[in-house]
């Protein structure tokens, strides 16, 4: 099945899988990390995952000159 690339979604993730990486390194002694670095990288990747969901959404949009009618058809 076929369905729509939502890279918002994906960077966020990504920014969610960072940060879990960074703390599974502390724990596993490979590097010291300070407990407040999770909040700049989730919500650094929250943001930019949202400008880019925007950004996707915006390319996506139809051009306001289709008739209302056939916007809401369904494909």
């Amino acid at each position: 099945m076929r369905h729509d690339l939502r890279p918002g979604r994906l960077v966020a993730g990504l920014a969610l899988i960072l940060t879990a990486v960074v703390y599974f390194g502390d724990a596993g002694d490979a590097w010291q990390s300070p407990w407040w670095v999770a909040f700049p990288l989730v919500g650094g990747g929250l943001v930019v995952a949202g400008v880019v969901g925007v950004i996707a959404r915006s390319a996506r949009r139809r051009p306001e000159s289709t008739p209302p009618a056939d916007r809401n058809r369904a494909t």
